[in-house]
């Protein structure tokens, strides 16, 4: 009789003890979730309001709608299959303005663009510069299929997917900025790496065609020479550029240090057509 009860009372302990572990598993699951959810909501808040806060700067556009024109290029959405023309309708509120004479192109020199330009703003103006490439510089977003959010973390990398969001919007915004370039335009390449125009770049795949004779006079190419150069204005792959570039369109290029452009950028009274 004693043992009877003795196992029964067993039966209960592990019983209570399997409810406890259930509870205890269950409340895990729940705080896990919600932290998960409350980190989502606060990167999602977080990229938003860095679009936001940089967008109202311009004083131009009504930038929470902009930023819905900008969701609806990839929410709910797979991240890799995010098209270019997706983004058309961002574009087209907010277009890009012709910048005659003030257009800046790069490739692998950023630093030194951003470096020269962000102090003479009154010499050139990059994507970066404009509404659209400076709202969105530097940032990583993305959407999910089944959701509405947008995402800054398990976003696919630049090369890991053809159409990732990141990856189509500025393949999208280079093509526009180079369609309004207009006059004398300039590009700054570096000479510090094996072919400064390299065909699988944006500025060799993307903005170079959209060059049109009709409106673009002359390409300047800045060559930023630094004390590693291996590379100069009579690099071979230039000669592809010359070949790229719209019949009419007159080119030059020109072997410049960094330590000058810094100085140019350093020193306003050195007026812009003087630094090189």
């Amino acid at each position: 009789m004693e043992h009877e009860q003795s196992r029964r009372l067993g039966k209960r302990r592990r019983k209570r003890c399997v409810i406890l572990i259930v509870i205890v598993v269950l409340i895990v699951i729940v705080i896990i979730a919600v932290v998960l959810g409350l980190t989502l909501r606060q990167n999602k808040s977080e990229f938003e309001s860095t679009f936001l806060s940089r967008c109202e700067k311009f004083n131009q556009y009504d930038c929470k709608k902009l930023w819905g024109v900008f969701q609806q290029a990839y929410v709910d959405k797979d991240p890799c299959k995010v098209l270019v023309e997706a983004y058309n309708p961002l574009i087209a509120a907010a277009p890009f303005k012709p910048q005659c004479n003030k257009t800046m192109f790069w490739s692998k020199t950023k630093d030194v663009v951003h470096g020269f330009t962000d102090k003479r703003k009154d010499c050139f103006v990059t994507l970066e510069d404009t509404l659209l490439g400076s709202v969105l510089d530097g940032l990583t977003w993305c959407g999910k299929e089944g959701s509405k959010d947008t995402f800054t973390s398990g976003c696919p990398g630049w090369s890991e997917c053809e159409n990732n969001p990141v990856r189509s919007f500025w393949i999208c915004a280079s093509a526009a900025f180079a369609d309004v370039a207009c006059g004398d335009v300039t590009a700054m390449l570096n000479g510090s790496i094996n072919t400064p125009f390299n065909p699988t770049s944006i500025f060799a795949s993307v903005e170079v065609p959209r060059f049109n004779a009709s409106r673009v006079k002359k390409l300047n190419v800045v060559m930023v020479i630094q004390k590693n150069n291996i590379s100069n204005c009579n690099h071979s792959s230039l000669k592809n550029l010359t070949q790229a570039l719209d019949t009419g369109i007159t080119y030059s290029c020109k072997d410049v240090s960094e330590s000058r452009i810094q100085e140019c950028g350093a020193k306003p009274e050195i007026a812009c057509g003087a630094c090189w």
